[in-house]
């Protein structure tokens, strides 16, 4: 038991407090990391003399790719913060500097995704290193919230009650799997850009079929149950 939790395992006022500050400041650094994505938009001009719309969406297709892409992404980091500190009821000083460097990265993915958006809308292949900067700043995201859930798997000092047997803690196999695959999957498609062709940031499309393998849970049948006829599932109330 540490100092700041009592007799019957709850923490103190003042670390709860701190703990709610730390998940308020990292969604308001998000908010404004995710809404400083958009300033390359502003800067596109509308329709000269002879173009119409499509012909803006056209020159500046890369621009609007990486800020959709980019916006897509993040918000799929925050969801999956989100999910990691549901489980948690206090930060640790490695939770709390590894979620500072977790901030870090996604606050200045803003200007690599801007060079990689006006870089993409031009018609040479090579992109200068900007592809890799921009996929490896991604999966430097997806690396340090890794590093989180597996430092609060650790520890189970951190959870709340009941925690980890639920959620992503309840098929831990999976989520170091995922932990793993993510960031491997940006660095390939960084060095695929990079050294190909920067049309290969559409592998990025591929993390949506490889996300929803990893989080599938095949259904345990009713003959593979070892609990003995009419007992109530793990977790049902008594009747």
């Amino acid at each position: 038991m540490t100092e700041a939790e009592s007799a019957d395992g709850s923490i103190a006022a003042e670390e709860a407090r701190s703990f709610d500050r730390l998940v308020n400041f990292t969604d308001a650094v998000v908010a404004i990391a995710i809404t400083l994505q958009l300033l390359p938009l502003a800067t596109i001009k509308g329709p000269g003399e002879g173009q119409t719309v499509v012909d803006v969406f056209s020159e500046n297709s890369g621009t609007i790719f990486t800020f959709l892409l980019s916006f897509v992404i993040v918000v799929v980091m925050w969801i999956n913060h989100n999910r990691i500190f549901n489980v948690l009821r206090r930060a640790d000083g490695t939770i709390l500097w590894l979620n500072i460097a977790w901030l870090v990265s996604i606050a200045f993915l803003p200007w690599p995704t801007a060079m990689y958006g006006d870089a993409t809308n031009q018609t040479a292949q090579q992109v200068g290193g900007i592809a890799l900067l921009y996929w490896s700043n991604l999966a430097v995201i997806s690396l340090i919230l890794t590093l989180i859930a597996w430092h609060a798997a650790r520890r189970p000092d951190l959870l709340a009650p009941g925690a980890a047997s639920r959620g992503w803690l309840a098929d831990r196999k999976r989520s170091r799997l995922r932990g793993i695959v993510f960031p491997a999957w940006f660095i390939v498609i960084g060095l695929a850009c990079e050294f190909f062709t920067p049309q290969a940031s559409w592998l990025a499309l591929g993390l949506i079929p490889i996300g929803r393998w990893l989080n599938h849970r095949p259904k345990v049948s009713s003959a593979s149950d070892p609990r003995p006829s009419g007992t109530p599932p793990t977790g049902s109330p008594p009747s």
